[in-house]
């Protein structure tokens, strides 16, 4: 499975809980573990964010990461 295909698969699934809660009328607050350092990631985090921004998410306005 290649990179793109695997972030699509873990945004997808991570989005499927924030639909269920979008009636509420609160931010949705996404977590996400990692091992390693913040610094050694740092690729995966901004997928992940990139990935939230394509589906209409954007951090601290209407999601919280």
């Amino acid at each position: 499975m290649r990179r793109r295909e695997f972030i699509s698969i873990v945004g997808g699934a991570s989005l499927l809980p924030l639909a269920a809660r979008a009636q509420q009328g609160s931010n949705p607050v996404v977590g996400y573990l990692h091992v390693g350092t913040a610094d050694h990631n740092t690729y995966l985090r901004d997928a992940f964010r990139r990935g939230l921004n394509e589906a209409g998410y954007t951090d601290g306005k209407n999601v919280t990461i």
